[in-house]
């Protein structure tokens, strides 16, 4: 689980770079459910997706750390992510995808900055290729998911949640790499416990 101060730490640590994203509510969506459903609207992020939030967070303690160069292993989403806020800080970053990567999702990195390279058709090879490559351009790579502190970015949004609806009885989270929802379970667990 990631901490409270993780978690604080990676929020003041975005906040200048990143939006606090907006809840909306849908009156259709509550008439249908009989409940008051908010939805989090995080397609209003930079980049158009949550996965900036933990890339910022490490990408700005790797430049802290040293890093000159950074890698990442991406269909679309994270690759954009690390493209976006590799050129804000000022890193070169290369970011592998996959041989049959949508064409709108490499233009963007494209148009981030970032150099691409194309590998595989897979997650597994994409970062097999990423990590092969990081001592030969003595670059960093950036996790898309199972990484402390990309968990701790994502988990800002837990934060957020939890300050924008009042006592909510459920949150739904959706699930791919696992990311998403081990930071905002673990910000919604350190809520709980910080208030019993």
């Amino acid at each position: 689980m990631i901490s409270t101060e993780a978690l604080n730490e990676a929020k003041i640590r975005i906040s200048d770079l990143l939006h606090v994203t907006p809840v909306f509510s849908s009156r259709t969506l509550n008439e249908e459910t009989g409940k008051r459903v908010h939805i989090k609207a995080e397609h209003l992020q930079k980049t158009g997706a949550f996965k900036i939030r933990g890339a910022t967070n490490r990408v700005t303690l790797a430049k802290e750390a040293g890093a000159r160069h950074l890698l990442a292993a991406s269909s679309g989403n994270h690759g954009q992510a690390v493209a976006y806020i590799a050129r804000t800080l000022r890193l070169p970053a290369t970011i592998v995808v996959p041989e049959d990567a949508t064409p709108a999702k490499v233009d963007a990195i494209h148009h981030y900055g970032s150099s691409i390279i194309h590998y595989g058709t897979t997650s597994k090879q994409r970062i097999a290729h990423a990590e092969a490559l990081e001592g030969k351009m003595n670059a960093v790579v950036i996790p898309p998911y199972d990484d402390y502190e990309i968990i701790a970015g994502q988990g800002t949004i837990g934060l957020e949640i939890l300050s924008q609806v009042q006592q909510p009885s459920a949150i739904i989270v959706p699930i791919g790499g696992g990311g998403l929802i081990s930071g905002i379970a673990s910000a919604v667990k350190m809520s709980i416990l910080l208030s019993r």
